[in-house]
C-alpha cells in the first residue's frame, strides 16, 4: 500500500469514527497531495509525498513558534496536534548516533574540510536522511563537524 492509498483509507476510517481533527487535517494533506499532483502533472510516489509531509512540518513548526511568541497556545496547540497526525506517515526517524554516522561518512566521501564544503556535504546527506530526519537539525550537524 502507497501513503497516498494509506491516506485516503485514514480519511475514510476518520470519516467513520467521527475524528473531526484528524479528518481535518488528513484533509489538508490529500488537498496538498494532490495540489503538487495537479502543478507538477505527475503522479506522486512515497518520495514526493514524504516531500509534501515534510513541507507542511516545517509550515506548523514555524506557526507554533509564532503563536507561542503571540501568546496563543489554543491555536499553537491546534498545530501540534496537526503534527502529530502527519508525523504518522513519515519513515522510522534516523537517531542522534545514526545521524552522526551519516554525516562523518558523507565528510569522509566528499572529502569537505571547511565549512564552505557544506554543500558537498549535504548533497550527499540529504537523499539518504529525507523524510527520516529534521533537515534544519542535519544541517546544524553538519556545520558543526566542518568547524569542528
Amino acid at each position: 500500500m502507497t501513503l497516498r492509498e494509506r491516506v485516503n483509507d485514514d480519511i475514510k476510517a476518520a470519516m467513520k469514527a467521527r475524528e473531526a481533527e484528524r479528518l481535518a487535517t488528513l484533509r489538508l494533506l490529500s488537498a496538498a497531495l494532490k495540489q503538487r499532483e495537479v502543478d507538477e502533472r505527475v503522479t506522486l510516489d512515497d518520495a514526493g509525498v514524504v516531500s509534501v509531509i515534510e513541507k507542511m512540518l516545517k509550515q506548523r513548526r514555524d506557526s507554533i513558534a509564532q503563536f507561542e511568541q503571540a501568546g496563543r497556545q489554543e491555536l499553537a496547540d491546534k498545530e501540534k496536534q496537526e503534527m502529530a497526525v502527519l508525523q504518522a506517515y513519515l519513515p522510522q526517524q534516523l537517531t542522534a548516533a545514526e545521524l552522526e554516522a551519516l554525516v562523518a561518512e558523507a565528510v569522509a566521501a566528499s572529502g569537505a574540510a571547511s565549512p564552505a564544503d557544506m554543500g558537498k556535504v549535504m548533497a550527499i546527506v540529504k537523499p539518504k536522511a529525507a523524510g527520516r530526519a529534521d533537515m534544519g537539525k542535519l544541517s546544524a550537524l553538519v556545520k558543526q563537524r566542518l568547524a569542528g
